[in-house]
């Protein structure tokens, strides 16, 4: 029987349902069966899969507060499975906050959670200043400003590092 996997994402403008996407095609490439689930979507366990996955981007220096509760309320069903977490923000664009041990949102956010991911990684997302609303983009381009990221409201840009998206996806153990 083919392992099963499932991966769980909470997005706000589209780039973790695009890695997560692209990393379920690839785990279909190796012969998986893989579900993918929003968290207003999921309706099986945890353990009904062999390994479960949890993607989520952060808006405004905080991960989705529905990712959070799914992990508090699953906790326990986590453990029992192999299990993966990766975090999507603009932060990981700095090569020096790219990894777990350094992006301030991911360590933030094992603060808030009592939960330690068997996997994790911090990928980049997508700048795209014309496709937020109004006050969001003036927030975005504030925190870049402060942050020395561009600022120009034409700005669109895709820091997502595929190639450790893919060595991300290919680290994941499959029981």
């Amino acid at each position: 029987m083919k392992p099963k996997i499932g991966i769980l994402y909470a997005t706000v403008d589209g780039q973790t349902l695009k890695i997560c996407r692209f990393i379920q095609d690839l785990l279909v490439e190796k012969g998986y069966t893989v579900a993918l689930f929003t968290t207003e979507n999921f309706d099986k366990k945890v353990t009904d899969f062999d390994t479960f996955i949890i993607g989520a981007s952060i808006r405004y220096g905080k991960h989705n507060p529905k990712i959070i509760e799914f992990i508090n309320q699953n906790k326990s069903a986590l453990e029992k499975v192999e299990n993966a977490f990766f975090s999507v923000n603009l932060v990981a664009r700095k090569p020096e906050k790219a990894s777990p041990e350094t992006n301030p949102y991911f360590i933030k956010f094992l603060k808030e959670i009592d939960w330690i991911p068997k996997k994790s990684a911090v990928f980049a997302g997508k700048l795209d200043y014309q496709k937020y609303p109004f006050t969001d983009r003036l927030m975005i381009q504030l925190i870049m400003w402060m942050t020395k990221g561009p600022t120009n409201s034409k700005t669109k840009i895709e820091y997502t590092d595929w190639g450790k998206v893919k060595e991300f996806a290919n680290s994941i153990h499959i029981k």
